[in-house]
């Protein structure tokens, strides 16, 4: 008989990725391989774009230049490993593994957050107070913002990772996920869980909905300066500077309010898994075309490299 001071610890896990067949799994990978691509293809056009025009210097498409960057990342710490998982040649991550890709993920999501509230406030300047955005968006500050996303996502996704290294894991020994998510990891823990998910529900209300709440904010203003604006077409045009943000908040801020913000891992597993697709992978692999579509200065940048690249190439 087996006492408490035996009881074997787990060290490692296995991702389950998705049920399935063998074929249903391939033709997941095959998409996953596609979207993974076409993402790291279009944030890094973005970037490029961005950087060699110099129209789009500006703060708005600075930080447009963080997130794409943000975005790389993000999805290459879910993809391949994702992809291995499917195939069966990568089911099984250590446990410092399993900690290190928890926090790395949280921490871009939660800068992502921030990034996407300094977009909004970038906006409610450009729109609320014309005459002076220059001066009062700088590019001292917005680069001092973007550093504050970056750090402040890092820096509140700590105490989680931290929590999570103290869980003892005693078995079973599978996450039933494609990768380590927290709330997939409390489900294996043998710890007492309330401390950690009381600590996830409070770094999600600081993070998710304070950033959440500065956006709102800012498009209360937003809308209320464009509604003021006599002519159409200066209300369409200054609606169109901010729509493509719109849009990415509202997909990005729907999917994570679904995953992180409630008490307790209530959601099951399966939808989890679904809505981490979509934010995970489908949402920054739209990000880029959501801004080249929806971006009349963006669309002109495009099109100015490709006469660029004809005439180098007749």
């Amino acid at each position: 008989m087996q006492t408490h001071t035996e009881t074997s610890f787990v060290e490692e896990f296995i991702l389950l990725g998705f049920p399935g067949s063998w074929h249903s799994r391939v033709s997941l990978v095959v998409l996953f391989a596609l979207m993974y691509s076409l993402t790291v293809t279009g944030n890094a056009s973005i970037i490029a774009l961005v950087w060699m025009n110099r129209n789009l210097h500006t703060p708005m498409y600075f930080f447009l230049c963080n997130l794409s960057f943000l975005e790389i990342w993000y999805t290459t710490g879910v993809v391949p490993k994702a992809i291995g998982v499917m195939l069966g040649t990568s089911q099984t991550i250590s446990f410092s593994v399993c900690i290190f890709q928890l926090f790395f993920l949280l921490s871009l999501g939660s800068a992502e957050c921030f990034l996407l509230s300094a977009m909004a406030y970038d906006r409610y300047l450009a729109i609320c107070y014309p005459l002076r955005y220059s001066s009062l968006m700088n590019s001292v500050i917005s680069a001092r913002l973007a550093i504050s996303s970056w750090l402040g996502g890092f820096l509140a996704i700590s105490l989680l990772a931290f929590l999570t290294s103290r869980l003892t894991f005693c078995g079973p020994d599978a996450i039933n996920h494609f990768f380590c998510d927290i709330d997939a990891c409390l489900a294996l823990s043998c710890s007492d869980r309330w401390p950690m998910e009381l600590a996830t529900f409070l770094v999600s209300i600081i993070v998710v909905v304070a950033s959440c709440v500065v956006i709102l904010v800012s498009y209360v203003f937003i809308i209320y300066s464009i509604l003021r604006i006599q002519s159409a077409h200066g209300r369409k045009k200054a609606f169109s500077t901010c729509s493509a943000h719109l849009t990415v908040v509202t997909i990005w801020y729907g999917s994570i309010i679904f995953l992180y913000v409630k008490p307790s891992a209530q959601n099951s597993m399966d939808v989890k898994k679904i809505v981490n697709t979509l934010s995970t992978i489908v949402t920054p692999l739209l990000n880029p075309f959501i801004y080249t579509f929806r971006n009349k200065e963006v669309k002109q940048a495009l099109g100015q490299a490709f006469r660029k690249n004809l005439v180098s190439l007749g």
